[in-house]
């Protein structure tokens, strides 16, 4: 058997040698060492072995199965490095010819418009403020001067969870919370940004939105700083040719209450189809805060004074941008995503 099992090795070795392709290699290591493999056909007739041979028969069986295994190993390395080196040789490769474009990512064009509104109050002295969006009635309406039953809040159709409880319609909760944790602290100059919630979807409105808060509080200030505030920041997002009018309004939560235009983008206010001729576009509300929201979260209207405004940031993107439907804003086309 040690003979038979001599010749099975030698003839392997030779065989595994001459062999040129992988494929091959296969076939002869299943031929010598599979289950039905010449060396395993061997070992069979280990039964007819004395008990002082079949250790050492099985000894020389495993020796030589684990130097077959080795040559396999190495064989297969020098065909595998064999055929690169053919391959690489087969293929002409142009340095010339210029790389590959990598696609890169890109801020969506609202985060674009958000993260411009943010810098541009921060330069002027505003911190941010955040809040939830799930809110109650009492801080989404009755501390900002809507009452239950008021006819105001037909304007805002909104999402209720329970009776009390509410998607916010917009942020200026926000403006309530801060009143209340920084009471009686003067002055305050937020910017409150994040998503809000209606029941509303054409093209010039959807279900969901973002929208920017902003509100001043301190001792005398006047609706001229709230148009001097607004007028910075029209320029510094549209351009310095830019200008603003305020038209009287109603807002429960301000008093005097307006209307924010900036002129035409388009026509620079000279009139055209884009602002149906009138040389203005609508941007935001805006007005001084009413004072029953001053007193509401303790403030004394009698001392101290501010103004507020309420801008959607789809609104400011629609104009800065040129787009005429706001659905496009979330419909995730990459061809209109890739124009910003």
């Amino acid at each position: 058997m040690k003979s038979e099992l001599s010749k099975i090795k030698e003839q392997a070795i030779e065989d595994f040698k001459e062999v040129v392709d992988l494929e091959k290699l296969e076939q002869l290591r299943v031929k010598y060492l599979g289950k039905k493999g010449e060396l395993t056909g061997v070992l069979r007739g280990m039964g007819k072995l004395t008990a002082e041979e079949r250790p050492v028969i099985g000894q020389l069986a495993n020796e030589i199965r684990a130097q077959l295994e080795e040559t396999i190993e190495s064989r297969k390395s020098e065909l595998a490095h064999i055929a690169r080196q053919a391959k690489l040789e087969a293929e002409t490769i142009d340095v010339t010819l210029p790389g590959k474009p990598v696609a890169t990512g890109k801020r969506h064009p609202l985060t674009q418009v958000l993260d411009e509104i943010k810098e541009i109050f921060l330069g002027m002295g505003f911190t941010i403020e955040e809040g939830p969006e799930i809110e109650s009635d009492y801080y989404n309406f009755e501390a900002l001067n809507l009452p239950k039953e008021h006819p105001a809040r037909d304007m805002q159709d909104s999402f209720y969870i329970t009776n009390e409880v509410l998607l916010r319609t917009h942020t200026s909760p926000v403006q309530v919370r801060t009143f209340e944790s920084n009471f009686p602290q003067v002055p305050l100059r937020i910017i409150a940004p994040g998503k809000v919630y209606r029941r509303d979807d054409d093209a010039t409105h959807s279900p969901m939105f973002h929208q920017v808060e902003g509100f001043v509080v301190d001792k005398e200030v006047t609706f001229g700083d709230l148009r001097g505030t607004l007028l910075t920041f029209a320029k510094e997002m549209f351009g310095e040719d830019r200008e603003i009018r305020l038209r009287p309004s109603y807002f429960p939560f301000t008093e005097p209450s307006a209307e924010v235009d900036i002129s035409c983008v388009n026509c620079d206010g000279q009139g055209c189809r884009v602002c149906s001729n009138t040389g203005w576009l609508e941007i935001l509300g805006a007005g001084m805060i009413h004072p029953k929201v001053l007193a509401n979260t303790g403030y004394d209207p009698e001392k101290v004074t501010g103004f507020a405004f309420g801008m959607g940031v789809e609104r400011i993107a629609m104009l800065k941008y040129g787009i005429n439907d706001l659905r496009m804003l979330f419909e995730n086309d990459i061809r209109f995503l890739d124009q910003f």
